[in-house]
């Protein structure tokens, strides 16, 4: 399998063109990857246009390509959002990172009232960055066309509000309705994870009155690592992405 780098500024490229990548990609591939000339590897922009072709440079500076092919990828629909709820450790990153794997097209970190972790002041930023820094290596190591786009911290209101544009699904242990028996509607989906202490009571009682539908994955109550994931699979699985 061809290893994916990223040019986000790339628009277009023709087949015959020579395709370059500098910097930290370069050097990456250089370096980490150990990719030579005359082996084959992917260049995409993370927004479905990904070009193949054999490496003619590889160096810490530059990483330049010769054209063989190129495909145009349409963005997968429905489109499935991830609001995972901010977690201690890297639950949450791993949560996010495994949700890009299995083809989650947005993530966005919410500040669950029961959120052990906080962004508050310069740690909102940087907290979004590094999610964003996770969620392209991961689509990168997934041969992925499309990167997920990453949100704004949100509230819970905010979350809530959500419902009035898509179908918001909530996971809940407690939950009468099963997720395997949600039927797709033509409608976005999101998904709404809890913290480690899960979610609320108040929190649940604003995303039922907000339109959202609350389900369970199962009989066993999962982290908030995995959760996410588990819905991914079962959502893949229904909308016949697999």
């Amino acid at each position: 399998m061809a290893s994916l780098y990223l040019r986000e500024d790339l628009d277009d490229v023709e087949v015959g063109a020579r395709l370059s990548l500098s910097g930290a990609e370069a050097k990456h591939a250089a370096t980490v990857n150990r990719t030579r000339p005359g082996e084959s590897v992917l260049i995409g922009n993370g927004r479905g246009l990904v070009a193949s072709g054999e490496v003619l440079v590889s160096t810490n500076t530059e990483l330049t390509i010769d054209v063989e092919s190129v495909s145009r990828v349409e963005r997968a629909t429905p489109g499935i959002t991830l609001v995972q709820a901010l977690a201690k450790g890297d639950r949450d990153e791993l949560a996010i990172q495994a949700a890009t794997e299995l083809g989650v097209d947005a993530v966005v970190p919410w500040a669950a009232s029961r959120s052990v972790s906080r962004w508050e002041g310069p740690k909102v930023a940087k907290g979004r960055e590094r999610w964003a820094a996770i969620v392209r290596e991961a689509s990168k190591q997934s041969i992925r066309a499309w990167t997920p786009e990453v949100g704004e911290l949100a509230t819970t209101k905010q979350v809530a509000a959500l419902a009035a544009g898509a179908r918001v699904l909530v996971l809940e242990p407690d939950a009468e309705a099963p997720l395997t028996g949600v039927e797709p509607d033509g409608r976005d989906l999101v998904l709404v994870v809890g913290p480690e202490g899960g979610i609320a009571p108040q929190e649940l009682a604003a995303f039922r009155d907000a339109g959202a539908e609350l389900v369970r994955l199962g009989s066993t109550v999962l982290r908030t690592s995995t959760a996410g994931p588990a819905a991914l699979a079962v959502l893949n699985a229904s909308l016949r992405r697999w």
